[in-house]
């Protein structure tokens, strides 16, 4: 009997290695079958959630949630002009980040990609994953203590007769510009490397002025790789939280989330939805200027 068990067994091993057996695209699905249930159920069912909330209203008086239809958390951060303007803060400072952090990347990126030797490229590698391993919020707490009132900005600005921006707008855009620079240099990095040497050299060999290469050889190789960043620096400051309530007294998307979901969860839902939006409606634009194309 043991035996007979044995080779039901095998039997049944051979017909399932057989079934998989010169048919790639079942193998990958089923390695793939668990992680995507884990995305659609986890992941996707929470947004779905999220967006089922948005709708729900809160009664005024019991504080209860109303399950039924609604547009009125919509209508509200249309209407409301401290909503829109919550909004456009948090917008801009992505933008503004966004940018910051591809000036400062590009120069670097290069130096690492182009003219460094092999060696020192991989201590820059190094240099600029290391500040991925110390924690985000210590990072925010450090950034906090520098642009404080007595803090460090303010000893090395004092004696020019210069202050340091205090807690406002230009704090969260100093402490996003710096958590989020390496996400910018490193797509930059990879697509300067994947630019040949030789067509550089052949602009110089042809007379360009090195602005001249940079503008028409560079910059058009290496766009989809900045546009590729930009969705990090983008997305990441648009959703944040911690750093616009620790180093700001100014209200963001992701502060007035947090001061909503206790007592009016779904408008707190509804805000939520705007980023996601925002981000959906940049992720089309990346497509289009060609962030994709090399994925």
């Amino acid at each position: 009997m043991a035996t007979d068990a044995v080779v039901v067994k095998r039997s049944a091993g051979r017909r399932l290695a057989g079934l998989f057996n010169g048919r790639p695209r079942l193998q990958i699905g089923s390695l793939l079958a668990a992680p995507m249930a884990w995305l659609v159920i986890l992941y996707l069912g929470s947004l779905v959630a999220l967006l089922v909330t948005a709708f729900w209203t809160v009664n005024p008086l019991s504080g209860s949630v109303i399950k039924e239809f609604s547009l009125e958390n919509f209508e509200e951060l249309v209407n409301v002009p401290v909503y829109r303007e919550i909004t456009w803060r948090t917008v801009r400072t992505a933008i503004l980040v966004t940018f910051t952090d591809a000036v400062i990347a590009f120069p670097i990126a290069f130096y690492m990609a182009k003219v460094a030797g092999r060696k020192t490229k991989a201590l820059l590698v190094v240099a600029v994953l290391m500040p991925l391993w110390a924690s985000y919020l210590v990072k925010i707490i450090a950034w906090r203590a520098i642009l404080a009132e007595h803090g460090v900005l303010n000893w090395a600005l004092e004696p020019i007769g210069l202050h340091g921006p205090g807690q406002g707008v230009t704090s969260v855009w100093l402490t996003m510009s710096y958590l989020w620079l390496p996400y910018m240099i490193l797509p930059i990095f990879a697509g300067l490397e994947r630019i040949p040497d030789s067509l550089i050299a052949a602009s110089e060999d042809l007379g360009a002025h090195p602005f001249t290469t940079f503008r028409k050889v560079i910059l058009p190789l290496s766009f989809p790789a900045v546009v590729a960043g930009s969705i990090f620096t983008f997305s990441l400051t648009l959703g944040d939280y911690l750093a616009p309530k620790l180093v700001s007294n100014e209200q963001f998307i992701g502060t007035s989330i947090f001061d909503s979901i206790t007592n009016n969860q779904p408008f707190a839902a509804a805000f939520a939805l705007v980023p996601i939006v925002v981000v959906i409606a940049y992720l089309g634009v990346a497509r289009k200027l060609g962030a994709f194309e090399h994925v």
